[in-house]
């Protein structure tokens, strides 16, 4: 009697797929948000630190990317012990608990200000005197990022491994994409206008930031229980709960460590548009018209933050498109659109036109999944700890729009700054030409 081979029980993975998606969405989301509240916090929080303003709001995406890098091994690890899921249920509840932290802040700031107890929300660092509640700000930012990091730690391989009829990674990660930068392109506009109310620059309250904050925290919440509740299968192969020193054996994939700053470099370049640009026009309108009206302030931050939307907008159709190119290689989306952006961006800084940067939004669409793909392409077992070394290379969205903000503080304009995102194009393309090819690492013999 011959015995029965069991079939095979072939994995689903349509629902999981469709809750990374989400996840991406909320992603998108959080980061939006936290970028766009530059502006906001430059006229209220920061006030009175004058020529700083730019440096200091742009702390704001500092130490929200920095927690990529200080994070992103950790929340590897932690995935290889407890699996996706769990990776997942500590980001959201750091991100729910940062919620919280940004409320202490605005209740902080309401509290002190104008009373007997101002001077405890004023920290004086060289000649300027910057609030407190401003730091608590910061703490919840770094907190946000921290949550994110968990949460990309595990959707992105997820997205990149996990498999679903008629895609392949790379179109996976954009139709993931296309979640994230929906909610991206609406958040400018949640901020300007259902946080702040579409009031001009000069009127913000802090006072508006109370409810939405409470409200996202309940949301997050309910978003902690779903994912509780729902069913997501392992992906086997993707990680190694051995007692190898995982760091070492991952660094030595050439083609992960620089697809690790080729992803920082992206990351950069898109939050020095999508965080600065509003920043930028605001500061340039204002040195040609020193003498606006309130009234037209207030028409061009509203502009201003319509282009942003826009550039989000030309982001999302791009991904939405590019999640049809399933017979285009991740190296060749990489290596159109990354040519096609140094055009733009070249073309920006001689015209002068911050509007042409807004057309670089539809060649960041595609260059997320692309490296993320190209980066991770042969690491096998090593795939979770490879996702957790690129995400530190999103300390890249902190450094570069620091330093351009740097750079804009100094030179008293935004014009030549634009220079430090045509340089990280280059390099971008640099990667997708030749630095993606993967070449396997030689085995260590032990001396």
């Amino acid at each position: 009697m011959q015995n029965k081979v069991a079939p095979t029980i072939k994995k689903n993975y349509i629902k999981p797929f469709i809750f990374m998606v989400i996840l991406m969405a909320l992603i998108g989301f959080i980061t939006g948000m936290n970028q766009q509240f530059q502006v906001p916090l430059k006229n209220t929080f920061l006030e009175d630190v004058g020529k700083a303003k730019n440096t200091l709001s742009n702390l704001l995406n500092f130490v929200f990317f920095a927690a990529y890098l200080v994070m992103g091994p950790v929340a590897a690890r932690y995935l290889n012990r407890k699996g996706y899921k769990s990776s997942l249920l500590v980001g959201i509840l750091c991100v729910a608990v940062a919620m919280l932290i940004f409320e202490s802040s605005v209740l902080l700031y309401r509290w002190v200000d104008g009373s007997d107890f101002q001077a405890i929300n004023q920290l004086s660092i060289f000649s300027i005197k910057v609030p407190l509640s401003f730091f608590v700000f910061l703490v919840g930012s770094f907190l946000c990022g921290t949550g994110l990091t968990y949460l990309q730690t595990s959707v992105n391989p997820y997205l990149v491994v996990c498999t679903v009829p008629g895609t392949t990674g790379i179109t996976r990660q954009n139709i993931g994409g296309v979640g994230n930068s929906l909610m991206a392109t609406f958040t400018p506009f949640f901020v300007a206008y259902v946080i702040f109310g579409g009031v001009k620059v000069e009127t913000l309250s802090v006072d508006a930031m109370i409810v939405p904050f409470i409200v996202l925290f309940i949301l997050l919440l309910v978003l902690y229980f779903a994912v509780y509740k729902v069913s997501l299968p392992h992906l086997e192969g993707t990680t190694d709960k051995s007692n190898e020193r995982l760091r070492d054996t991952v660094f030595r994939y050439r083609h992960l460590v620089l697809g690790t700053l080729a992803l920082g470099t992206y990351v950069g370049c898109e939050v020095c548009i999508g965080a600065n640009l509003v920043t930028a026009w605001e500061d340039t309108f204002r040195s040609a018209n020193p003498s606006a009206t309130d009234s037209l302030l207030k028409s061009e931050y509203a502009t201003a933050a319509l282009w942003s939307t826009f550039y989000w907008g030309a982001m999302l159709i791009g991904r939405f498109l590019s999640s049809f190119l399933s017979k285009v290689s991740a190296q060749r989306q990489l290596a159109i659109s990354t040519a096609l952006a140094i055009v733009a961006i070249t073309i920006s800084i001689f015209t002068q036109d911050l509007k042409i940067l807004v057309a670089v939004g539809l060649m960041h669409s595609v260059m997320w999944g692309a490296i993320f793909s190209l980066a991770l392409e042969g690491l096998g077992k090593y795939t979770v700890a490879g996702s957790g070394i690129l995400l530190t290379g999103l300390i890249g969205g902190a450094i570069l729009p620091l330093l351009q903000g740097i750079w804009a503080d100094a030179a008293g304009s935004w014009h030549y700054s634009w220079f430090l995102v045509l340089a990280g194009e280059i390099f971008i393309f640099y990667y997708a030409i030749h630095g993606h090819k993967v070449i396997q690492p030689t085995s260590r013999v032990n001396s």
